[in-house]
């Protein structure tokens, strides 16, 4: 699969961090919208094997803070995840996942992202909203 030189840009930036670990892949990324991938296997699930709802909760707030980022000037900005919740409408037990963020408020010191994620027949599997602080960058 081809991703945008966006998406190529945060697939490395995430490298040796929990997004990698979980196997997250960014498809796409442009400003307002984002959109990743995320395996449902051994790393994403429950034990009553299907995908772990704080697994879901760490994509969204993943393609929501990758969204941000691409919003902010990094040198003199940085973004924290403020808040993440989500309504789990259904259920991935093979494949992989899709989450799709896009941009809902673009305020000077905060963000807010809609995202959903659907399986691989397109079934919505969490409907969650992601609110991002940008922070000074104290580097």
């Amino acid at each position: 699969m081809e991703h945008s030189s966006k998406a190529e840009h945060l697939n490395a930036f995430c490298k040796n961090t929990l997004v990698e670990n979980l196997g997250i892949e960014f498809l796409d990324a442009a400003e307002g919208e984002v959109v990743a991938r995320m395996p449902v296997d051994h790393r994403t699930i429950q034990p009553f094997k299907i995908l772990h709802g704080g697994a879901s909760l760490a994509l969204a707030e993943t393609v929501a803070s990758a969204g941000s980022m691409l919003l902010v000037d990094l040198t003199t900005s940085g973004i924290v995840g403020m808040e993440v919740n989500g309504n789990h409408i259904g259920k991935a037990t093979t494949g992989f996942v899709t989450a799709t963020a896009k941009i809902v408020h673009q305020g000077r010191r905060t963000h807010v992202w809609n995202v959903e994620i659907e399986d691989e027949n397109k079934t919505k599997i969490m409907i969650g909203r992601v609110t991002v602080m940008v922070i000074e960058n104290n580097r």
